[in-house]
């Protein structure tokens, strides 16, 4: 898409640090990393949020991003990683990325990045899993394995 820097950096046309180049997406180093080593992945094709990945390319993207987890850590010597995708609200870029960021015992980050909240009570929880779960065939969700423990 013209104009999207992600796009430019999967052309070629815009510089970047790649650390992976496959079929299923390009991986690179953020250019404001959280700690150093932190890596964006993203789809060849312009797409702004999960939902817009067509279910065929989930496992080849995901599967990069797996593998990219696993080489941020080694890479980095890093004691673990943190991976994040924000859906159009706190996109930067408005082009579908997962952030990699190599993680060490004691180095500052707590948690996610923002305040956590609370229900109100139980009876609010079940109102918003019960609209997530209505919503959720909508969406083309649905079937998918037995929870876990059960058999189905």
């Amino acid at each position: 898409m013209s104009g999207c820097v992600f796009c430019g950096i999967v052309a070629g046309g815009v510089p970047a640090f790649r650390v992976a180049d496959e079929p299923d997406g390009v991986a690179f180093l953020d250019t404001r990393p959280v700690f150093k080593g932190h890596v964006l992945v993203v789809p060849r094709t312009h797409l702004v949020a999960l939902a817009d990945l067509p279910a065929e390319a989930l496992a080849g993207y995901f599967g990069l991003v797996r593998r990219l987890a696993v080489a941020v850590e080694t890479g980095s010597e890093a004691g673990g990683t943190f991976v994040a995708m924000n859906n159009k609200v706190s996109q930067s870029v408005p082009h579908l990325h997962t952030h990699v960021v190599p993680r060490t015992k004691g180095d500052g980050l707590r948690g996610f990045f923002w305040p956590r909240t609370r229900y109100a009570d139980d009876a609010e929880a079940e109102t918003y899993a019960a609209r997530i779960t209505a919503a959720a065939p909508r969406a083309g969700f649905g079937g998918g394995p037995p929870e876990c423990g059960r058999s189905g």
